[in-house]
């Protein structure tokens, strides 16, 4: 999981995000218990020694960071909300500066008003944070076995357009960065 974990974060920093908030989700679901998490999620992995070795340490770190940031409940690590608002600022910018991202941003619009206003006093900060809650929104309606309506589908894709756009400034910017 680890490994997993490590591989989009180099990769792609919005699927990062959203196995972060997975594995969020799965320490809270075992409900902090590490050795539950261990006996029923690792010990069904096909992984080796080492890798269960380094995801069990991994996710009980992850958990004991929950517990001491108050976030037993729900709430994010601020690694995964650096992220996020880091894609942010990016989206920002680019609305002001670059034709191509306001066009798929523009196409967004729609469904963020939509969300924004179904959302009611559960404000999820800025539209970056919206567009990375209803892909993870989904994802969990996949994994449990349900389907979402035809209204969050298309919101989902045009999100994960501005999304994906995003991730690819970012990973460009940081692969300027190392080269320099």
């Amino acid at each position: 999981m680890k490994r997993i974990a490590e591989k989009k974060k180099q990769e792609n920093i919005v699927e990062y995000i959203l196995y972060l908030y997975r594995m969020e989700d799965l320490i809270r679901a075992y409900k902090f218990d590490i050795r539950e998490i261990e006996k029923y999620v690792l010990g069904h992995e096909r992984i080796n020694e080492r890798d269960r070795i380094e995801s069990r340490d991994w996710l009980e770190k992850m958990a004991k960071a929950m517990a001491d940031l108050g976030i037993k409940e729900k709430g994010h690590l601020p690694e995964a909300q650096g992220w996020v608002d880091e894609l942010a600022k990016i989206h920002w910018e680019l609305i002001k500066e670059d034709p191509d991202y306001f066009a798929i941003y523009k196409k967004t619009q729609m469904h963020l008003l939509l969300l924004i206003s179904e959302a009611g006093d559960q404000n999820p900060g800025h539209e970056v944070q919206l567009f990375i809650n209803t892909l993870y929104g989904l994802l969990l309606s996949k994994l449990n076995g349900k389907n979402a309506p035809e209204d969050i589908l298309e919101a989902a894709a045009k999100f994960g357009d501005a999304l994906a756009y995003l991730n690819a400034v970012l990973m460009k910017r940081k692969a300027n960065r190392y080269l320099n």
